[in-house]
């Protein structure tokens, strides 16, 4: 696909303009935005292709152009939690129960914050999936997770909490704050910074947000990358397996273009953001933009700190994660060792890394069959690794 890409590079960062365009020529993308921050500046802000993935270029996709990132929004939310943290709201050693009394039923007494945002709680599924109308109200998705017995010991092991981690973290932030996750988010964060960027997104922003969909790309290079090992395959293909039971935590799946998912507030899958609204965020957790931070140094260490490691027994990949945050691995490469952040399923990607300075945010309205390691966000941060001074 040929496209023409819209937008400014700083000096120096032509590559990444380059990498962002070739994604459209061989990589099968339909409309995309990058935004890169370098020690709190923008140097990237490119957007390109459709508004909408099923789109016959009527619409194109504008710099304001939003769209669903997924799990790219529970390092948005994971940070909610780490200023309640910061704030002496909430302690991320003391038990979920002390906050949520409710949470202790089914020997969950030992399940602690940190747990959660670890993905170490032991509920990433429901042995009851909820319906989307049910996912969506928050009463009844707190019941719902409060209910459930943990599948192991909270704490003895880790694995992915796709759907699940968002309605316990948004329980945590209510029983603290009295609102919901999307409404603190809301004020305490994206309104300081001026991100484009919501977790239960308002009508007036409905026009800006374009229609997300499948799309079939070419295959990657690397017959390891190109076709999963059969354990992968067969965890994904099993219906009783914890990776297909934590992915169907809400049944039948929910239509991300459907308005009144998009207005619902599911700190686990559902936020909407620009790309600058995105990288914005993650350059506002490692430092000043424009005079405001989110996190104080000390905070981001202990949130990029290793808290969990090796075989995901829901992803069945060996991941790793700090608190809120998947950390550089085999399974989601990011920038460098110390760089922290979170994709989206289908492609998304949002991070940052302290020791470069630099912030990423990658947002598009194709979805492929990638969960943590898409081709295309991978391509623009080895144009950004280009970019950046040898050590």
């Amino acid at each position: 696909m040929d496209v023409e890409v819209h937008g400014t590079v700083a000096g120096g960062w032509e590559p990444v303009r380059e990498a962002f365009a070739r994604n459209f020529e061989r990589l099968g993308e339909r409309g995309a935005a990058l935004a890169v921050y370098r020690d709190g500046r923008r140097v990237v802000d490119l957007w390109a292709g459709t508004k909408d993935v099923d789109g016959d270029g009527d619409a194109p996709w504008q710099r304001d152009t939003a769209q669903v990132v997924r799990s790219a929004t529970k390092g948005v939310a994971a940070a909610a939690v780490l200023m309640l943290h910061e704030r002496g709201l909430l302690d991320l050693d003391a038990p979920v129960g002390r906050y949520w009394p409710e949470f202790k039923a089914q020997d969950k007494e030992g399940v602690l914050v940190r747990h959660v945002l670890a993905h170490r709680a032991g509920l990433p599924v429901l042995d009851r999936p909820l319906s989307c109308a049910d996912a969506t109200d928050p009463v009844r998705a707190a019941e719902a997770v409060a209910a459930q017995a943990p599948v192991w010991e909270p704490g003895t092991d880790h694995g992915y909490h796709a759907l699940t981690y968002g309605w316990l973290v948004d329980e945590l932030v209510r029983r603290v704050t009295g609102k919901g996750t999307g409404e603190w988010i809301a004020s305490e964060m994206a309104a300081p910074l001026g991100l484009d960027l919501w977790v239960g997104l308002p009508a007036s922003e409905a026009h800006r947000v374009g229609r997300a969909g499948k799309v079939e790309g070419p295959e990657p290079s690397g017959a390891l990358r190109a076709r999963p090992k059969r354990s992968v395959t067969a965890a994904y293909t099993d219906p009783d397996s914890l990776t297909r039971r934590a992915f169907a935590a809400i049944d039948p799946s929910p239509d991300h273009n459907d308005p009144a998912f998009r207005t619902a507030a599911l700190p686990a899958a559902n936020g909407i953001a620009t790309a600058d609204g995105l990288a914005r965020f993650y350059a506002s957790l490692t430092g000043p933009v424009d005079g405001v931070r989110l996190l104080s140094p000390d905070t981001v260490e202990r949130a990029r700190a290793e808290e969990s490691a090796g075989p995901d027994r829901v992803l069945v990949v060996g991941t790793r994660f700090g608190l809120g945050y998947m950390l550089h691995g085999s399974a989601s490469p990011l920038l460098a060792p110390g760089s922290f952040g979170h994709p989206g399923r289908g492609g998304s990607l949002g991070f940052a890394d302290p020791e470069s300075g630099i912030a990423l945010g990658y947002v598009t309205n194709g979805f492929r069959r990638t969960v943590t390691a898409d081709p295309r966000a991978q391509a623009l941060i080895r144009a950004v690794r280009e970019c950046l001074p040898a050590s």
